[in-house]
C-alpha cells in the first residue's frame, strides 16, 4: 500500500480540563474522500483544526506522508500542500470572483510591480472551467453568487494554489439540496484530480455519496473509521444518530393508533 498523505494515530486534545478528543484514529489518501462526520460537540473541528495546523495534539501522532509532524500554524500546513476551506470561504462579498480567487497571492507584472489584472482574469476563469465551474463574468461580485457557486469558487482556489490535501468544514450545511448537489460533484472532482479530501459533515447523506472512508466521531471519541465497502448508508446513520437511542425515540413518536399512544384526542 502507498503511504496515506495524511494519518492520524491515537490523537488527543485537551483544553483545560475538557477532553476535545480522545485516541483518535484516521487515513486519507490521495484521490479518496474521507468523510468525518459527527454532531454539534463531536470533535470535528478540533480534529480539523489539527490536521491544518490550527492546534497542536496533546497526544498521539500526526503524520503527513508518513513522517510524524507537530504543525507550527496554517501557514506550515499550506507549505505542506494542506489547504482548509473553512465555512466563512474567506471571501469579501462585494470583491469580484478574480480578486477572491487571488486574495492574498495576486500575480504582479511590470516595474514598478503592479497587479496584472489581465492575467489574474484569464486564470481564474481557466482554472474555475477546468473544475467544470462556468462562471458567468469573473468580474461580478462574488456576493452575487449562490452558495455552492461560492464553495466551489474556494475549492479551485485551494487546487490552484497547490493542496494536495483538502480540507472542507461543513461546506454544505447551509445549503438547498440542489446547491449541496454542486458542492458534491465538485469534492468528486477534486478527488479525481489526485487530491485527498477531507469532508467534515453532520449529514451521512452528503457524505455517503462521495465518500471513499468514514470515521464518525461522538462527544471526542472514535465510533469506528469504515472503508465503504465495509458499511451502509443505514449503518453509518444509525451509527452516527446513536442507535438504540434512535429506535428509542422512534418507538416514543409512534402511534398506535390514529390518536396516538396514550393520547386522547381533542373534541
Amino acid at each position: 500500500m502507498s503511504t496515506p498523505l495524511l494519518q492520524t494515530r491515537d490523537v488527543g486534545k485537551s483544553f483545560g480540563s475538557v477532553i476535545a478528543l480522545r485516541d483518535v484514529s484516521m487515513l486519507v489518501n490521495s484521490g479518496e474522500v474521507t468523510c468525518v462526520l459527527g454532531d454539534n460537540g463531536a470533535g470535528k473541528s478540533t480534529l480539523i483544526k489539527i490536521l491544518s495546523g490550527v492546534h497542536v495534539q496533546d497526544r498521539g501522532e500526526y503524520l503527513v506522508d508518513g513522517a510524524p509532524v507537530r504543525l507550527g500554524g496554517p501557514r506550515e500546513a499550506l507549505d505542506r500542500g494542506i489547504a482548509t476551506v473553512y465555512q466563512d470561504l474567506a471571501m469579501i462579498p462585494l470583491m469580484s470572483v478574480w480578486r477572491n480567487f487571488f486574495l492574498g497571492s495576486e500575480p504582479v507584472t511590470g516595474r514598478p510591480r503592479r497587479l496584472d489584472v489581465a492575467r489574474a482574469k484569464d486564470v481564474a476563469r481557466r482554472e474555475l472551467l477546468d473544475m467544470g465551474i462556468d462562471i458567468r463574468d469573473v468580474d461580478q461580485p462574488v456576493g452575487t453568487l449562490s452558495g455552492g457557486e461560492r464553495q466551489s469558487v474556494a475549492i479551485a482556489r485551494a487546487v490552484h494554489f497547490g493542496a494536495r490535501a483538502l480540507i472542507l468544514d461543513e461546506p454544505t450545511s447551509a445549503l438547498g439540496v440542489k446547491q449541496a448537489g454542486v458542492v458534491l460533484r465538485y469534492i468528486a472532482r477534486a478527488r479525481d484530480r489526485g487530491l485527498g479530501v477531507v469532508f467534515i459533515t453532520h449529514n451521512p447523506h452528503h457524505a455517503f455519496p462521495v465518500g471513499d472512508r468514514f470515521l464518525v466521531l461522538n462527544r471526542g471519541t472514535s465510533l469506528g473509521e469504515f472503508a465503504k465497502a465495509d458499511i451502509t448508508r443505514d449503518e453509518l446513520t444509525s451509527l452516527m444518530a446513536g442507535g438504540a437511542e434512535l429506535d428509542q425515540l422512534a418507538h416514543e413518536l409512534g402511534r398506535d393508533g390514529p390518536a396516538g399512544a396514550g393520547v386522547t384526542p381533542e373534541r
